[in-house]
């Protein structure tokens, strides 16, 4: 895929600089390898999907942000050899790294747009975050286990992601004092769309959101807010995620 080539070698060439070429070539190779691969299977996923969710290819930007996250950065030591590799990988604490393809599909339904301002429900290890930060203007970020949130901000701070703010919370409240946002994404599945987030969208805007119970059939829902006020909800992909919970671990 002429494209994944393409990211791959802008990532790496990103790398060096910012390393000053000093990187293990042993490892840049490894890494590169899994990047390429990584974007390869997304725009494979992609199209075996495009029936469902609308997309026969993503927007070059986020396939753009997908090369450009370091992924090995955002999972235990234990799991780097498996970084690229397109599927969830746990990240402790019962909470996992989504999909890459996953990441990316929510990611391009958002519809993000230079200078936006996103919410993120779910911070987890932050690469979700990360990925939005390569698009947005502004992102806030909202995780409910209070280590994974400071792990989180100290990750996206090291990592050098500067319009990033991370709060520890219940995010099915949403950020009210950050409202209204141009987008919205939850990383947990609600049993139902927490209403609250739909408030806090902005006219114009998107909130995507896995729905259903934890062992109930769950579904990937786009909403959108029309310029009048309308909301307008449309099914993408069943999906499987880990519930959305309270400061009590109950399922909201």
């Amino acid at each position: 895929m002429e494209l994944a080539k393409r990211c791959v070698r802008g990532l790496m060439g990103a790398l060096m600089l910012a390393s000053g070429g000093s990187m293990a070539a042993g490892a840049q190779d490894d890494y590169a390898r899994g990047r390429e691969r990584m974007l390869e299977d997304i725009a494979a996923l992609t199209r075996e999907s495009r029936i469902e969710t609308g997309r026969a290819s993503l927007d070059a930007r986020v396939m753009d942000a997908m090369a450009r996250v370091p992924r090995h950065e955002f999972v235990p030591a234990g799991e780097k050899r498996n970084a690229y590799a397109n599927r969830p990988l746990p990240i402790g604490r019962g909470q996992t790294i989504s999909q890459p393809f996953i990441v990316a599909l929510m990611t391009d339904l958002m519809e993000i747009k230079p200078g936006d301002k996103v919410l993120e429900v779910g911070t987890g290890s932050g690469y979700q975050a990360a990925v939005l930060a390569e698009l947005a203007g502004r992102v806030y970020t909202i995780e409910i286990v209070e280590p994974l949130a400071r792990e989180a901000a100290e990750r996206l701070e090291r990592l050098g992601y500067r319009n990033v703010e991370t709060r520890t919370g219940d995010g099915y409240r949403g950020w009210p004092e950050r409202a209204p946002f141009d987008a919205i994404i939850v990383t947990a599945a609600p049993r139902e769309v927490p209403q609250p987030l739909i408030d806090q969208l902005k006219p114009g805007g998107r909130l995507v959101v896995p729905v259903g119970g934890q062992f109930a059939g769950q579904r990937l829902l786009v909403i959108e807010k029309q310029p009048d006020g309308r909301i307008t909800r449309r099914s993408v992909l069943a999906v499987r995620f880990v519930p959305l919970t309270d400061d009590a671990g109950r399922q909201q």
